[in-house]
């Protein structure tokens, strides 16, 4: 495998490398090896689903489908195959595995970066993990030939069951994908056992570069694999194509498969118009035109569900039956820390996405062909940032929620203690009288001592308030002393 060894033999100049090594070797997440039979290692490593589209001018696109590792050696060692001289060439790819990046890598030199921002995708790391991805600086990031798209997915599932399949699922994924379980956003206007998972995704885009030898556009699209168990959210995307008229017999009926990415992508490459051809020879970036459009309604979905989610939890602030009790507030506020720390990671995301692909200099360029994708893009980071901001305000407002409830409940107590101060004034005296009348049945008999019981009683009390009470006497004493004084000079 020259591919995997070259790998190796500059991981030392580039350690970030070497996870993308590790990962061939494993065929999958290093973390999951042990987890691993020979059998699905075989497997894993072979794995392949692509499809080749060759734009011709004034020509529909071709289209080839490549299901196994051998035909896809095949194909690119076929001398009747020409790969250096193209016009335009696409390489749709769904998931990634040893063999297709051993093919791939060294048939067309592709930096080995872009496999390695593909293959994993995490949040956040612990100082000792290995397989951190640092950023590129700016500058660096400019003379890329390739690219990462970011994005997120929500999905609907109607039990529990069905979501640990979906998870089960995303796990024999050889690219590291992972469902966000939104089971902390449960209200009760969600069906008992069903819910709505994130699953974060990527896609990534390669051009090449061509050398002396070579001409054409030649581009590779990585997609993610889809998980077929549950449900898009709110049925998926809307159809990007117009609605057909009544008389309209000419326009098809049928929508996108809607069965994955992969599918969807190469549904509407497919119905570009041909003449698009000349313009992805002249524009190579025109080619993920389609891709971004699926990324940009997912983004547009997810931003409707998380106003929603937001939506719910206002409407249990402002229900007196939700605000009487604190362990509700209390649980509305969980719900609402989740997406405090998450709106911002989809904020950072779409910006990331809007300034590699809709930079200002390329934005100002009217052949771009991508500029007509900016402005939805900007609509949804400016949703982002309004929810961002919203849920702020929504905690701002239960904290003050809270408080009007504690003092509420303070005011409450307090008029309990000045009811028991007033059973106190009727029966401590009471109380004290059936004490002095039990202390003998001879009343008579009291005459001689009855005089000591306040002696000792009566200085004892003052006492006893005196130092309870310290800090009020001595200002008493102060403000007596101010008026004798006073009067003295009068």
């Amino acid at each position: 495998m020259p591919y995997l060894k070259y790998l190796k033999s500059i991981s030392s100049g580039w350690p970030h490398l070497r996870y993308l090594a590790d990962w061939m070797e494993v065929t999958t997440a290093p973390v999951k090896w042990k987890f691993l039979k020979e059998a699905d290692r075989a497997e894993r490593a072979s794995r392949t689903r692509i499809a080749m589209l060759d734009f011709q001018r004034g020509q529909k696109v071709s289209r080839i489908d490549i299901l196994d590792a051998e035909s896809l050696a095949a194909l690119l060692n076929d001398k009747d195959v020409d790969h250096d001289h193209v016009e335009t060439r696409l390489f749709v790819i769904e998931d990634l595995s040893r063999d297709v990046v051993e093919l791939l890598g060294a048939r067309f030199g592709i930096d080995p970066l872009f496999f390695r921002g593909h293959i994993s995708d995490y949040l956040w790391y612990n100082t000792r993990d290995p397989w951190v991805e640092l950023p590129d600086l700016d500058i660096v990031s400019r003379t890329r030939s390739f690219s990462h798209i970011r994005y997120v997915q929500p999905r609907y599932f109607k039990s529990p069951d069905s979501l640990k399949q979906a998870s089960r699922e995303a796990g024999s994924f050889n690219v590291l994908r992972r469902l966000d379980n939104d089971r902390n956003h449960e209200t009760i206007f969600d069906e008992e056992g069903t819910s709505v998972a994130l699953i974060r995704s990527k896609s990534s885009f390669w051009i090449r570069p061509n050398k002396a030898y070579e001409s054409g556009v030649l581009g590779v699209l990585l997609v993610d694999p889809t998980v077929t168990e549950g449900y898009p959210l709110w049925a998926g995307y809307r159809n990007f194509s117009p609605t057909p008229g009544m008389e309209d017999k000419s326009s098809s009926s049928e929508g996108p498969p809607r069965t994955s990415i992969f599918d969807d992508v190469l549904y509407w490459i497919r119905r570009r118009p041909n003449e698009d051809g000349a313009a992805f020879a002249l524009q190579p970036k025109m080619l993920i035109h389609c891709m971004l459009q699926l990324i940009c309604a997912e983004w547009l979905t997810l931003c409707r569900y998380v106003a929603a989610r937001l939506v719910q939890i206002e409407w249990e602030l402002e229900n007196p039956d939700f605000r009487r009790d604190p362990s509700r507030i209390d649980a509305s506020l969980r719900k609402l820390h989740p997406w405090r720390r998450s709106v911002p990671q989809y904020r950072g995301m779409l910006a990331d996405t809007i300034d590699k692909h809709f930079r200002e200099g390329s934005a100002k360029d009217t052949d771009n062909g991508l500029e007509d994708l900016q402005r939805d893009f900007e609509i949804v980071h400016k949703d982002i940032v309004n929810l961002q901001d919203r849920i702020e305000r929504i905690i701002l407002v239960a904290t003050a929620i809270v408080s009007i409830e504690e003092s509420r409940r303070a005011f409450n107590q307090n008029e309990n203690l000045t009811r028991l101060t007033y059973l106190a004034v009727v029966f401590v005296p009471l109380s004290f009288v059936s004490s002095v009348f039990s202390m003998t049945s001879d009343l008579g008999s009291m005459g001689q001592t009855f005089w000591v019981y306040f002696a000792v009683a009566i200085p004892v009390s003052l006492i006893a308030l005196g130092v309870a009470d310290f800090l009020h006497i001595k200002l008493l004493f102060k403000r007596l002393k101010a008026r004798v004084a006073s009067s003295k000079e009068n």
